[in-house]
């Protein structure tokens, strides 16, 4: 674990570009929709599992669907010490259940799911909106090994008592030596 200063990671730039960037996203993923609607959205009504028709407007988020945080996080291969610098940056509109208290401690767990999982974690911070992280976790592996694999990020509480809170995951396959930035979907955590 090493302070994040602006010279901490090699050849790393001013400006990250982020392979998920959506304002120039790639061509080959766009979908074209002609400008007349083939369901008029303000008449649109779907079947509930009891059978009755509900505007779409009145519907409401289940607490699966509601929104659970962004974790911010870098990610760099340096291939001439065959090493990973994965950055946890920062965590953005965190909810936790109401049993964790007003202000839990907070941390973040990275699991690469490696044969040998690798495991790794912050420090905790005190929960609040924006929770600042910068730590920078890195491992010496194989380039090819890493990009079979995903990183999952685990957010836990560690006060009053441990708890998973919610988790994301990313794929390593577009892995390279180029300092990429990444905003990921806090999700609820898996049964």
């Amino acid at each position: 674990v090493s302070d994040l200063r602006p010279s901490a990671l090699p050849g790393s730039l001013d400006v990250s570009r982020s392979m998920f960037d959506l304002r120039s996203p790639p061509r080959r993923f766009m979908k074209r929709y002609d400008s007349v609607s083939s369901v008029p959205s303000s008449t649109s009504s779907r079947k509930d599992s009891q059978g009755s028709n509900r505007s779409l407007d009145t519907i409401t988020l289940s607490g699966d669907e509601r929104d659970f945080g962004r974790l911010n996080v870098k990610l760099c291969y340096v291939p001439s010490v065959e090493q990973i610098w994965i950055t946890v940056l920062h965590c953005k509109d965190l909810t936790w259940p109401s049993s964790c208290g007003e202000n839990p401690r907070i941390c973040v767990k990275g699991i690469l799911t490696l044969p040998k999982p690798v495991h790794f974690k912050s420090s905790a911070k005190e929960g609040c909106n924006d929770i600042e992280f910068m730590e920078t976790f890195v491992f010496a592996i194989k380039l090819q090994s890493l990009q079979a694999v995903k990183l999952v990020f685990k957010i836990q509480t560690q006060t009053p008592r441990k708890k998973t809170i919610g988790e994301c995951s990313l794929a390593l396959r577009e892995l390279s030596s180029q300092e990429s930035n990444h905003w990921l979907d806090i999700s609820p955590p898996s049964k």
